[in-house]
């Protein structure tokens, strides 16, 4: 694929705010726990728990969720709950491996399609948005991604931090040398810290998709998503803040209007996932992840309007066709004007 930047409307900065609804499974299976076979779930705490916060502060936003939770009849209720709620949903893959981009084009279409059917069934919903688990994207998946006519994907994660998260990742892992070898090449590489903080369009052989990147804080590109914030917190309070208003200020100067991250995590408190509790900023205490989770939102909300994916990827699309419509006209002007000379 390739992308070419291209400039927003910059009159109303519309942000986005989503949630990667990840199950406990799903760690697990990342993690190399034998356990996560047996598909154990948070999903009825966790959800109810989000959707409240949001209620509180009159906020939609999208929800990505796994097709293989989508399939489980137990998810079904909590899942149309999100629906019922006005907030957007987004495809997260069917099986939820951070090596989707190690798959063949036969079998992205595979896992898409099943994904979108589980997910439809249980959401009614349609879902025109995509993030890879594990920020996993390859030149193939946006092929397939375009030519079955989503509209945006918000997959990639634009830091210099991949190679130190994938050491950190191997070196905790429960994963055998096989396994390890198998997922040398997960959470990116040195040079995505080069990618558009903006969101851009990619250029596939099937046609173009509207790319929202992951906000990573500008300049430094370290992550700026609500789970780093919370580990800052575990460390430090006054630093998490300080992080927090320095990647507000500077995405302000750098106008770019943020592509926010949520986690399941930052709504769990230690002793309700146990099993995760390699998972950084997990010894946090619940009520203090809610009054950070809060505290975040609110001051975000008070410098962009933030909204679900599509209407980000929307403004993008509607500004970007607002700037290749003027560009045609002075073109048309400065044609007539040679004529006229």
């Amino acid at each position: 694929m390739n992308s070419q930047p291209e400039s927003g409307n910059k009159a109303h900065p519309v942000a986005s705010l989503s949630l990667d609804l990840d199950d406990k499974w799903t760690y697990m299976k990342t993690h190399g726990d034998a356990r996560w076979s047996q598909y154990p779930s948070y999903l009825n705490v966790v959800v109810p728990r989000v959707l409240r916060l949001l209620d509180k502060l009159s906020q939609r936003i999208t929800f990505f969720i796994v097709g293989q939770d989508a399939e489980f009849p137990r998810n079904w209720r909590v899942l149309s709950s999100i629906a019922e709620a006005g907030h957007e949903i987004g495809n997260h893959s069917f099986h939820h491996e951070p090596w989707l981009h190690l798959y063949s084009k036969e079998d992205i279409e595979k896992e898409l399609a099943r994904a979108e059917d589980a997910i439809g069934n249980a959401t009614g919903r349609h879902v025109v948005g995509f993030r890879g688990p594990g920020f996993s994207i390859s030149e193939a998946v946006g092929e397939v991604l375009a030519s079955r006519g989503y509209r945006y994907d918000a997959s990639t994660l634009p830091t210099f931090l991949g190679p130190l998260a994938r050491a950190y990742y191997l070196m905790t892992a429960k994963l055998d040398k096989d396994e390890k070898r198998r997922r040398a090449r997960l959470f990116g590489r040195l040079r995505d810290g080069l990618r558009p903080l903006k969101p851009y369009r990619w250029y596939t052989a099937a046609g173009p998709l509207v790319e929202v990147p992951v906000t990573t804080m500008p300049i430094v590109r370290t992550p700026f998503h609500l789970s780093y914030i919370v580990w800052l917190h575990s460390h430090s309070p006054h630093t998490a803040r300080l992080y927090l208003d320095s990647a507000v200020s500077l995405c302000r100067t750098a106008g770019i209007a943020p592509s926010f991250l949520l986690h399941p995590l930052d709504f769990l408190g230690p002793r309700e996932a146990e099993e995760l509790a390699f998972f950084p900023g997990m010894n946090v205490p619940l009520h203090e992840k809610l009054l950070l989770a809060e505290e975040v939102i609110c001051q975000l909300q008070n410098v962009w309007q933030l909204s679900p994916l599509g209407d980000h990827a929307a403004e993008f699309a509607a500004g970007a066709m607002t700037a290749s419509a003027g560009t045609a006209a002075s073109n048309r002007q400065l044609n007539a004007g040679s004529l006229r000379q």
